[in-house]
């Protein structure tokens, strides 16, 4: 008689195929989906709460906003922020996104011009050209802020329908302009919500 080796059958080596692998998905399901999220969390609360949490903006303890979140402004005593074109509402967190119309595309001449002929309408005396930003959405539609020759296109208007000198308007923009990161990314900006509500804090509009 001649021996004959047996090779296992697939049923045989399952379970030694098996048991690794489902040990090493329980592992990395404990650690990336458990563990590490916790940690990550803990880190934020424990050294950048404010961040964290959203960075909530409050009036008397209320809520008002967010420092990341752009809101719709729109009437003559407000500074007005760069226009959203999240749906179905502006400054949508949930829908975070731009229109997607191409410089050609008609529909996105349309709305430009309602824009500017908005800010005419609500300035009439004013002349300048009007800045990009003000009548363009940008690529997440959220945008909390808008640029230093923004806010100076705004200045007069806010000034006259508040009854304010426009020098004290000009003075309470340049206390919210925030220079670029580290003095070197980016460009200077103006943070409308908080600058919004130091206007308000003046008692005047």
């Amino acid at each position: 008689m001649t021996s004959q080796s047996m090779a296992p059958t697939s049923t045989d080596a399952a379970p030694g195929i098996l048991r690794p692998a489902l040990t090493l998905f329980a592992i990395l399901s404990l650690v990336t989906g458990l563990i590490y999220p916790l940690a990550v969390t803990g880190f934020a609360q424990l050294l950048l709460p404010h961040a964290a949490n959203g960075s909530l903006i409050q009036v008397r303890d209320q809520v008002v906003g967010s420092a990341l979140i752009g809101q719709n402004f729109s009437a003559a005593h407000y500074f007005w922020g760069r226009p959203s074109a999240t749906a179905p509402m502006a400054y949508n967190a949930a829908a975070s996104g731009g229109s997607n119309l191409g410089p050609s595309n008609p529909n996105l001449t349309e709305v430009v011009k309602g824009r500017i002929a908005a800010l005419r309408a609500a300035d009439p005396g004013n002349n300048q050209p009007v800045p990009v930003d003000l009548v363009t959405a940008s690529a997440s539609g959220l945008d909390p802020d808008i640029s230093v020759a923004a806010a100076d296109f705004q200045v007069a208007r806010v000034a006259r329908a508040r009854g304010l000198p426009p020098a004290q308007v000009q003075a309470l923009v340049a206390q919210h302009t925030q220079g670029p990161w580290l003095g070197l990314l980016g460009e200077s900006r103006v943070r409308v919500l908080p600058l919004n509500l130091a206007l308000d804090a003046q008692g005047a509009h």
